[in-house]
């Protein structure tokens, strides 16, 4: 029986795969026409399985290419000279291979010439690859087809050594412009970062021949298409709505999803005969967030680098007409390469990964905020068992009523949270607050974002009821009132007839509100909470509530 794969390259022959027929057809259709293609998307997306999947297909339907994979993940710290030595090493042990597979061998003056060859830099590079397109076009290898055409794919290619790119990089763009060579025929570059982003010099790239080509994450259709390979060979299936919940919690980043199938066919052990159900899938979210897999955790380790990155992310939530996705921005560029962000069809920034953004906010998030004791009020010695109700259910609108007057409480201090943004302070403390909550009471929490445009919602499951937190930044009593209709339509689709709606409201003089009102046939309380910018002369008013 196949399973889902995290860990290293995927094989359609033990793990289930997405076949990518599309994308495969249009990466084939560029190395037929002699393209020089730069394949790159984040860690852990499927890129080596991907060209793997197409080069095979390619060899498959004409078997007169002669593919050469090599791999530089090893290389980044490489002299010049060990850097070429390993090359040949690599390339010399795929020629081998490709023969070995077809059931052929090199003819002897094809291995006369590899045995005597030598590489040291890049004009030996050049002339070796002119040599051996010149053995592959005469006919001097023996039962095996006459192949034509060299492709030369690099995975991990951000692992070339910085003292050898450029003029590496130089000598592929003269292979491609001579008329006289025309090997290799076509060169695919695989990575983490674009060439743009590996010119170190910030120079010109030498490469400005380059046709990039993006590998998307899966769509909702392929991740449908990738679950029914296990039903269809175990016979379990998915009940309505999971699938579509994984998909918009990953925005069908390879890895979660492979994740999420994991944990949910191997490690819960749910009887086969029985339907996945959204329970399952809502304790398998929760274990993912907490977890510490490999994706999760470069993508932190990145992230620690530069409290700039949260700074933006917030930015976008804040904001309803985004913010624009320029990739001469480093950290907008960075966001996207590792998945968080892309761009929206009206050129602005969208968050697309709730759980990257929910991981993001964690590792930024103080240990201790310094105002956890005032949270509740100190005659109250059991603060979390008075928010919940005698039937087990969450008070969410007194556990919020008692936020609002936290903040109220603790004023200025606010802004003494270490390491955390102005505008974003308030819902990093809600957050925070909610968070512990309910991790105390048994319950989940996650993120979700809504095209990243001005609001996040904060998602409670609890006993198997769900609680809808929206959040947003002050931005005028109009924007303030579409919120509202905006959380009404959210909550329909959900099938919840009850949401919270709390907005924080950073002007000098702020109006704080509590009003509870129907709203397009659902319930919903609305808070805007002042979040006070510096150390104020006079208290605010209290909240009222709208009779």
């Amino acid at each position: 029986m196949r399973y889902f794969g995290t860990q290293g390259r995927v094989r359609s022959e033990q793990h289930y795969v997405v076949p990518r027929t599309e994308e495969i057809n249009d990466f084939i259709n560029r190395i037929k026409a002699g393209k020089y293609i730069v394949l790159f998307a984040p860690r852990q997306t499927g890129k080596t399985t991907f060209f793997r999947l197409a080069l095979d297909a390619l060899t498959v339907e004409d078997p007169t290419y002669f593919p050469i994979q090599l791999d530089f993940q090893t290389m980044r710290n490489a002299t010049p000279a060990v850097f070429y030595e390993q090359l040949y090493y690599m390339i010399q042990r795929q020629i081998k291979s490709v023969f070995q597979k077809l059931g052929g061998a090199p003819s002897d003056a094809l291995t006369q010439f590899l045995e005597n060859t030598t590489l040291t830099d890049h004009f030996s590079m050049e002339e070796f690859f002119e040599n051996f397109g010149s053995f592959l076009d005469s006919d001097c290898h023996k039962d095996v087809p006459a192949f034509k055409k060299v492709v030369l794919l690099i995975d991990e290619f951000d692992g070339i050594p910085k003292t050898v790119i450029s003029d590496f990089l130089y000598s592929l763009r003269q292979i491609y412009l001579s008329e006289e060579m025309q090997c290799p025929h076509s060169v695919g570059i695989v990575g983490v970062k674009s060439i743009a982003q590996l010119d170190y010099d910030r120079s010109v790239s030498p490469f400005n021949i380059q046709d990039e080509f993006r590998l998307p994450n899966f769509t909702l259709e392929q991740v449908h298409e990738l679950f029914q390979q296990y039903t269809d060979e175990v016979g379990q299936s998915f009940a309505a709505g999971v699938l579509e919940s994984i998909h918009k919690q990953t925005a069908g980043q390879p890895f979660l999803v492979n994740r999420f199938g994991q944990i949910l066919t191997e490690e819960f052990n749910i009887p086969k005969t029985n339907p996945i159900s959204t329970m399952h899938w809502a304790t398998a979210h929760a274990q993912l967030l907490q977890e510490q897999n490999t994706n999760i955790t470069h993508l932190t380790t990145n992230i620690r680098r530069d409290p700039r990155f949260e700074t933006m992310l917030m930015r976008i939530m804040a904001r309803d007409e985004s913010v624009e996705f320029n990739l001469h921005n480093d950290i907008i560029n960075e966001l996207a390469t590792y998945g968080v962000i892309a761009k929206g069809s009206d050129g602005m920034c969208e968050i697309v990964n709730p759980i990257y953004l929910y991981c993001i906010l964690q590792t930024f998030k103080p240990v201790v905020n310094g105002l956890e004791d005032e949270y509740f009020l100190e005659d109250i010695e059991d603060p979390f068992s008075e928010y919940l109700t005698s039937t087990g259910e969450i008070a969410l609108e007194a556990l919020l009523d008692n936020f609002q007057d936290f903040i109220r409480r603790v004023g200025f201090r606010i802004l003494q949270v270490p390491g955390t943004p102005r505008e974003s302070v308030g819902r990093h403390l809600l957050l925070a607050y909610l968070d512990q909550f309910v991790k105390l009471v048994g319950g989940v929490m996650h993120i979700e974002v809504q095209t990243g445009r001005g609001r996040m919602d904060l998602i409670v499951n609890h006993n198997q009821r769900k609680y809808i937190v929206e959040t947003k930044v002050w931005r005028g009593n109009n924007r303030y009132q579409a919120g509202k209709r905006q959380l009404a339509a959210y909550l329909k689709l959900e099938n919840v007839m009850e949401g919270y709606y709390v907005v924080f409201d950073h002007r000098r003089e702020p109006e704080p509100r509590v009003e509870t009102e129907t709203v397009e046939g659902v319930k919903i309380r609305s808070y805007v909470v002042p979040v006070i910018q510096e150390q104020p002369s006079a208290q605010f008013n209290l909240p009222y509530e709208n009779p």
